[in-house]
């Protein structure tokens, strides 16, 4: 079966590629100030999350979240630099790009990655709008909407679909996709721009929207947690539901459709029925 044309593959992997680079260097750009607020000015004092070394030999890092603090060295907080030597920072240097202490080289690969994500994302939008693809992959229909409850359940238990179920999404998916295309990333990219003062002066409604430039910051840090954690299930559910086929669909576009095995019907006066 032909599942993803060639705009659907090409913007798929080059959002994968914008995601990474976005969150490295976002990780880059947090460690410059490895503390979150809410409000309109940073309240050094009372942070929602804040991220610091001791000053002991050697340093321990701590991470504190809404007022409890937790020993996280080697991890955040106190971890290892990129010359190898124990550092103060917030996320480790593998994590980040550059992965020297480095704002401005981070917040010049997140800017331009962040264009290079919207307009990718506009066109597989646009796309997906004209071709029908979109309503393929975000729509459920009656009948999945039906089984909302059996699907979450096939899931758990990890049963995927066989058959002609597998020629369409299955319900979680749409819903998921659809809460991912249509509520996190426009949240995420408004909170981002509420982050710029020049934007801050041009829409002003940007501040008012995320109650401050502290708010959205941290609103922007949750959003990218989140997903962070999209991801890490997405590429989980493609290992488990067969790895090979998912990716041969990915990169060529033809997806294998399994036969469903059904049942061997009782036949009567047989002794094995």
């Amino acid at each position: 079966m032909f599942r993803h044309p060639v705009v659907i593959r090409v913007t798929h992997w080059v959002n994968a590629l914008c995601l990474l680079v976005l969150l490295m260097s976002g990780l880059q750009i947090f460690n410059a100030h490895p503390a979150l607020y809410w409000g309109k000015v940073s309240t050094f004092d009372t942070p929602l999350l804040a991220m610091s070394a001791t000053e002991d030999e050697p340093p321990k890092g701590t991470t504190m979240v809404l007022g409890r603090t937790f020993d996280t060295t080697g991890y955040l907080g106190s971890s290892t630099g990129a010359d190898g030597e124990p550092a103060d920072r917030g996320f480790p240097a593998w994590a980040t790009l550059p992965s020297d202490q480095d704002l401005t080289g981070g917040r010049s690969w997140h800017f331009f990655f962040a264009w290079a994500f919207v307009l990718n994302g506009a066109l597989y939008l646009i796309y997906g709008l004209l071709s029908g693809q979109l309503r393929f992959r975000v729509v459920p229909q009656r009948d999945q909407i039906q089984r909302f409850g059996a699907s979450i359940w096939e899931h758990l238990t990890l049963r995927f679909p066989q058959g002609d179920e597998a020629k369409r999404y299955n319900v979680i998916q749409k819903l998921t996709y659809a809460i991912v295309l249509f509520v996190l990333l426009p949240v995420q990219v408004l909170a981002g721009l509420a982050m710029s003062p020049a934007m801050d002066a041009a829409f002003p409604f940007l501040l008012t929207l995320f109650d401050g430039r502290q708010s959205a910051r941290t609103v922007h840090f949750v959003v990218a947690a989140l997903l962070v954690l999209f991801v890490v299930v997405h590429v989980a559910l493609v290992l488990l539901s067969g790895f090979w086929n998912n990716m041969r669909g990915m990169l060529t576009g033809w997806f294998v459709i399994e036969r469903k095995v059904e049942p061997a019907a009782s036949i009567e006066g047989d002794p094995r029925s």
